[in-house]
């Protein structure tokens, strides 16, 4: 959450709804703080960005979505192999 203070700030610069009531003070503490974002939940119906676990059909529908993508499946040998290069690599 941003906040920002400032301390001795003059009234005279403040909007005249926030000017009200203060009388005749020369100055003010003023502290702005931003309002806490609705959850990301409801922002975004998309279960990766949701806090909380995923739900068994949703997981299986984020499978769908990545398949539908096109990427090439990789076997575990190759997935294997793709490790084991980059860590080498470091061997030198």
């Amino acid at each position: 959450m941003n906040k920002i203070v400032r301390d001795h700030y003059p009234v005279a610069n403040l909007p005249e709804d926030l000017r009200e009531g203060l009388g005749d003070v020369a100055t003010v503490r003023v502290v702005v703080e931003s309002e806490p974002q609705a959850s990301r939940a409801a922002q975004n119906d998309d279960p990766l960005l949701r806090d909380g676990p995923i739900e068994a059909h949703e997981l299986m529908a984020l499978r769908e979505r990545y398949l539908a993508l096109g990427r090439p499946r990789v076997t575990e040998e190759e997935a294997v192999a793709r490790i084991r290069e980059l860590r080498d690599e470091w061997d030198y």
